[in-house]
């Protein structure tokens, strides 16, 4: 049997800790390019708390100028976080609930992975909701039909089925609907500021009667911004990478764009509509105020760009992150289809139009046990391994990865109580639990853990044998558990059934 064939064979393969779509994915699987990747995260910026962020800035008493400034800071802060995470990506090609059985356990990873796979699955569902009303609106512009659930069903759907044709379509979506959000954002701020001069207001020197500290504003941006940060690889595994990079900055270099420039320019652009909007209207909502502003033909096209901005921050954001988990939850019986179909069921049985009344209280809590998670994995990637990963034990029952019963004790109190800790001061939860998950999971591993459970990487005096993309090879599953270390050439039939996920 030829190593193509062998390959092949493999990836039919299901246990409880193997799949194919949760396999690391190999240098030939790689296909999306610096501008490709750069526009899917225009579209992932364009979520409604942004809206929300910067308009709460501006009603607590932050001009609008400072606003924009500070959250563009915060979001060049959390890319450069977001970057360090990506390396897992780039890197080794593994999702990151496979990478959490590193720090957490084989089946320990369960508990932090789901917990962020749900959250996904929620912020499906509230983008789904608000394209829902937006279709809404087109109907009753054309056919006098006023059902949002009906939309919300029908939206559903096609974004399922969207995403689950994998992460070309994903790409295609994403570069077509960019330069919709940026026309629909022009748009919004031209009219507003209208709207804005109308009243006798300016929007510029608009003071707000609020208490906001541009602390607690920052670190509010930030913590939203923690469930991508800490699952980023579930995205650049999917990168283009160059093979045998062995600097961080070529391996990584497809991701700069997005992380530092496209992420904050677009986030503080969107998050200053928000203030504008809520200057000029009093309502911080994009599908309320095109309702309220547009008329005839232009209504129905800001609202079909409304749902297009949903759809594309959906697939990428939100679906596959949330797919990715339950694969790893339940291998033998999902696959990556029915992990985007079950990310929907859920999403939508969260009641996530509820969840929008209490989105700040939603975004604290959950950012805070987020965070922790972010803390651990650079603690663990960098720190203690320094980037060396023994991978084929990541799919082993009986590996380096079961600690006790599967268990890693060290990452799971290092998570508990740093989210503990920073959910209640929920106002500041980035910057504790971030630290605090960094520090408790390295002292926790080295006094506890580390005597009795030794691992490979850091045994072997950090081993380049531990490392991928680096020496210019991919992890390639061979089948009956075992894992080969391959360059591209020798391993060129990789890309013939997972070429997509």
């Amino acid at each position: 049997m030829t190593v193509t064939e062998q390959i092949r064979s493999a990836e039919q393969e299901r246990t409880g800790l193997i799949e194919e779509s949760i396999l690391p994915t190999l240098l030939a699987q790689r296909p999306i390019g610096l501008v490709g990747y750069a526009w899917i995260w225009v579209g992932i910026a364009v979520i409604i708390a942004t809206y929300s962020l910067g308009a709460a800035g501006v009603g607590g008493g932050v001009p609008l100028a400072t606003v924009i400034l500070v959250i563009m800071l915060a979001n060049i802060a959390i890319g450069a976080f977001m970057v360090l995470t990506a390396d897992i990506g780039t890197e080794h090609g593994l999702s990151f609930a496979v990478y959490l059985r590193a720090p957490f356990g084989i089946h320990g990873t369960h508990l932090p992975s789901i917990s962020r796979g749900i959250v996904a699955a929620m912020w499906f569902g509230i983008q789904t909701y608000l394209g829902a009303l937006a279709l809404n609106g087109i109907g009753e512009y054309f056919l006098g039909y006023d059902n949002w659930v009906v939309w919300y069903v029908i939206f559903g759907i096609l974004q399922v089925v969207n995403t689950a044709m994998g992460i070309k379509s994903v790409e295609r979506l994403a570069s077509f609907a960019a330069p919709a959000i940026i026309a629909i954002s022009i748009w919004m701020y031209v009219t507003l500021e209208g709207v804005a001069q109308t009243n006798g207001l300016n929007i510029w020197n608009f003071r707000g009667t609020g208490e906001m500290t541009l602390l607690v504003l920052f670190i509010a941006n930030m913590g939203f911004w923690s469930t991508l940060a800490i699952d980023i690889p579930n995205l650049t595994r999917f990168v283009k990478t160059e093979a045998g990079a062995k600097s961080f900055v070529q391996r990584n270099k497809n991701i700069f764009l997005a992380q530092l420039i496209a992420l904050p320019v677009t986030q503080a652009l969107i998050a200053g509509l928000g203030g504008v909007s809520f200057i000029a209207t009093g309502n911080w909502n994009p599908i309320e105020v095109i309702q309220r502003q547009g008329e005839g033909i232009s209504l129905v096209v800001l609202l079909a760009l409304v749902v297009l901005a949903q759809w594309s921050t959906n697939n990428s954001a939100n679906l596959i992150p949330s797919a990715l988990t339950f694969i790893n939850l339940a291998p033998r019986v999902i696959n990556y289809k029915l992990g985007v179909a079950l990310a929907g069921v859920v999403g939508t049985l969260c009641f996530p139009w509820e969840i929008l009344n209490n989105l700040f209280v939603f975004l604290g809590y959950y950012g805070a046990f987020l965070s922790a998670i972010g803390g651990i994995m650079v603690a663990d990637y960098y720190i203690l391994r320094k980037r060396r990963l023994n991978v084929p034990d990541l799919y082993k029952p009986d590996g380096q990865f079961r600690y006790w019963g599967g268990f890693n004790p060290a990452g799971l109190l290092a998570w508990v109580i740093a989210g503990g800790i920073a959910a209640w001061y929920s106002q500041y939860a980035f910057i504790i639990g971030f630290p605090l998950g960094l520090v408790l999971y390295i002292v926790l591993m080295k006094t506890l853990v580390l005597p009795g459970n030794p691992q490979a990487e850091t045994s072997s005096d950090y081993s380049n044998d531990y490392l991928a993309t680096s020496e210019g090879v991919s992890w390639v599953y061979l089948g009956s558990g075992q894992f080969r270390r391959l360059a591209p050439d020798k391993a060129h039939g990789e890309a013939v059934r997972r070429e997509d996920l």
